[in-house]
């Protein structure tokens, strides 16, 4: 079970009759509802948005002045330089504007700064080096808002800047000829949400005049650092990314092409998955090793036989990033492993590459439920990627150990520091004070937006509907679908054991699954068990078959109300064999903090304790921790029927939660299952 907390619609659940007298099927209008979008009118704007999305990008403060000074270019025949960024953002980002502009006859220079060497945004340098080939002219694309001092550097040596971006502002906005930035003050522009290609594409709405016939040729490019840099898919974002999404299936441009062509994804379906786990990594590895400028020359090259190789390069890299990443994983997972971290994972390593430590450093934040710092040290200096869990705020946390470092950046989420490394110590003590000084994080909860009750809601069709939907992605979802109390008949691993084949049966139906990432002895059930399983409903097509296939994103046992009904009336039930419901000391916290918030006691019906337990619990684990908890005196439990009354009681002195009679029958039978395992093995 990957998610400890799921919040499940009610049974019995009705779409809106509107929906569904408007031809929607429940499972669509089910998914519709979920989103807001109750009426047929709603419903059918957001799934046929079209060119009235786009929004006119006059509408962005300074944008009047950054056109009509590349107008002047243009006219003049001026060298125009396009500074971008390494990831597939700002890759896309100057490869849109470059293509443009040499359209038009432009002289233009791409510059993609190198991560390693130069790092992120615009620099003094690279300034000079455009200057010095020629000019007079330069457009920063996915960055420069908050470089003030590049920007007084360029006034210096005669070259006129204009800045596109989409990142926050900071406190100074730089003195340059237009600064375009949706989130800059003063700035009305509805659609906060704009990536860096975003910003550029609508640069040159306003110098073309023709924002559909700029999407006829630029699509593709916009939607994929649209997607790679996960802006929310609504509005015009979600026009934007449907017509390159179509482009880059119909008629991808030569670099695309090829690159499809060498990961074996050409002629099939282009999806926003397809971007983002086929097309943007293999784009970002060339940034994340020093070889930005490599991606950029297969999105400008128009020619096959150039693209080709280009191609095979850019995938040798990934592969090459893939292993990179994989040793750095292993190494910290193996360290982890013999050493348990008790809050926030700080490792610090020479041998480690900069540009993927960020990938790594998530995988361990997933696996160890812990916020992750992973540094990488050269010489008496360090730079760092840093990745949360559990909704822990990384930039408060870096703010409050900024006397430690010697700078950081990013947002809540995800960060990046310096740091000396006489301070590696000092910054892991400082950070680790912080976050118990915090609130326990509550657990990621799965939100389930469909609850199946009627299995016909799975129908071919009624699934097919569903891809209307599409582009999935920040802010709009994949639904997430469950089935409760289903019947698991069979688990198959496939992929050398890394994967399974499930089959699902419910209400005389069944349904063929599958679950990526996941071990049979990690899935936390067994064949012939009753479980829920959430999972996203696809058409699955196999040598000319086309089948329904749940993609699942969890499973766990089914928690029955006989099963609750056991722990309240003193036993436990057979079924759970590993006890792996046993509750640790985070979930008596959890128990009891939920306790605090509703005042010292909650009311409720047992079937309901899903709705209403702690995060990050299932009902029989709440239930188990409140029964410890009363056996130790610091809880009461009363029931009349089927309603619930748990209250917090007052003690004198300390409880011993270990002690009590259920967590000594749960080590028991945790015990009695290690042995059986260790002699299956």
């Amino acid at each position: 079970m990957r998610y400890g907390k799921w919040i499940v619609p009610r049974a019995g659940y009705e779409p809106p009759s509107e929906l569904l007298d408007a031809g929607f099927s429940p499972l669509l209008a089910a998914a519709l509802a979920r989103r807001g979008l109750d009426s047929a009118a709603e419903a059918r704007a957001f799934i046929d948005a079209g060119p009235a999305s786009l929004l006119p990008a006059e509408g962005l403060r300074d944008m009047d002045r950054a056109a009509a000074r590349l107008r002047l270019a243009i006219e003049r025949g001026e060298t125009v330089a396009v500074y971008g960024d390494y990831d597939v953002d700002g890759i896309t980002s100057a490869c849109l504007v470059t293509s443009y502009l040499r359209g038009r006859g432009v002289r233009c220079l791409p510059y993609i700064p190198d991560r390693i060497g130069e790092g992120y945004g615009l620099n003094s340098a690279a300034i000079d080096s455009i200057r010095a080939r020629g000019a007079t002219l330069l457009i920063t694309v996915d960055c420069g808002i908050t470089a003030a001092a590049e920007a007084r550097h360029a006034r210096e040596t005669g070259l006129d800047l204009i800045i596109t971006d989409h990142h926050e502002c900071g406190g100074e906005l730089p003195e340059a000829l237009a600064v375009v930035d949706p989130k800059r003050p003063g700035c009305d522009y509805p659609n906060k949400g704009l990536a860096g290609v975003g910003v550029a594409f609508k640069l040159l709405c306003a110098v073309d005049g023709d924002a559909e016939a700029l999407l006829g040729r630029y699509a593709d490019l916009v939607a994929a650092g649209t997607v790679a840099d996960v802006m929310p898919l609504t509005g015009e974002n979600r026009y934007i990314v449907r017509r390159g999404l179509e482009q880059l299936e119909r008629s991808p441009r030569p670099g695309v092409a090829a690159l499809l062509n060498e990961c074996g994804g050409l002629n099939r379906r282009i999806n926003a998955t397809t971007v983002g786990f086929t097309i943007a990594p293999r784009l970002n590895a060339a940034g994340r090793l020093g070889s930005a400028s490599l991606a950029a020359r297969l999105l400008l090259s128009a020619d096959e036989a150039e693209a080709a190789p280009l191609a095979r390069e850019l995938c040798r890299l990934n592969r090459e990033r893939q292993e990179l990443e994989h040793g750095i994983y292993e190494q910290a997972h193996e360290y982890l492993a013999a050493h348990p971290p008790a809050g926030p994972i700080v490792l610090a390593s020479e041998g480690w590459h900069q540009g993927v430590i960020g990938i790594a450093a998530s995988r361990l934040a997933e696996e160890f439920r812990l916020p992750c710092v992973m540094i990488c040290l050269d010489g008496d200096m360090g730079k760092g990627s840093c990745r949360s869990y559990g909704g822990f705020n990384l930039y408060d946390a870096l703010t409050a150990c900024a006397g430690t470092l010697e700078g950081f950046g990013g947002h809540a989420l995800a960060a990046g520091l310096t740091i000396k490394r006489s301070r590696v110590d000092e910054f892991r003590a400082a950070l680790g004070e912080y976050y118990r000084s915090r609130p326990a994080p509550d657990e990621p909860a799965l939100v389930c937006d469909v609850r199946i009750d009627d299995p016909d809601w799975l129908s071919m069709s009624c699934v097919e509907e569903l891809e209307l939907l599409e582009p999935y992605g920040a802010g709009n979802a994949k639904p997430t679908v469950c089935l409760v109390d289903a019947l698991l008949e069979r688990v198959t691993p496939i992929g050398g054991g890394s994967h399974l084949k499930l089959r699902l049966a419910k209400g005389g139906a069944e349904f063929d699954c599958v679950m990526f990432g996941v071990r049979e002895s990690e899935l936390g059930a067994h064949e012939g068990e009753r479980v829920d399983a959430a999972f996203y409903p696809q058409i699955n097509e196999f040598r000319g078959r086309r089948s329904v296939q749940l993609l699942m994103t969890d499973l766990r046992r089914t928690d029955t109300l006989a099963e609750c009904e056991a722990i309240l009336g003193g036993a436990l039930p057979p079924a759970w064999d590993s006890a792996e419901l046993m509750p640790e000391r985070r979930d008596f916290v959890r128990v009891w903090r939920w306790l605090e918030r509703a005042g010292g006691r909650v009311r409720g019906d047992i079937a309901s304790l899903a709705a209403w337990g702690p995060q990050g619990l299932r009902p029989a684990g709440t239930l188990l921790c409140l029964r410890a908890m009363a056996e130790a005196g610091i809880a009461g439990i009363e029931r009349a029927g089927s309603e619930l009354s748990v209250y917090a009681k007052k003690r004198e002195g300390k409880a011993d939660l270990e002690a009590s009679p259920v967590m000594a029958a749960l080590r028991a039978r945790r015990d009695q299952f290690m042995d059986r395992r260790r002699k299956h093995d």
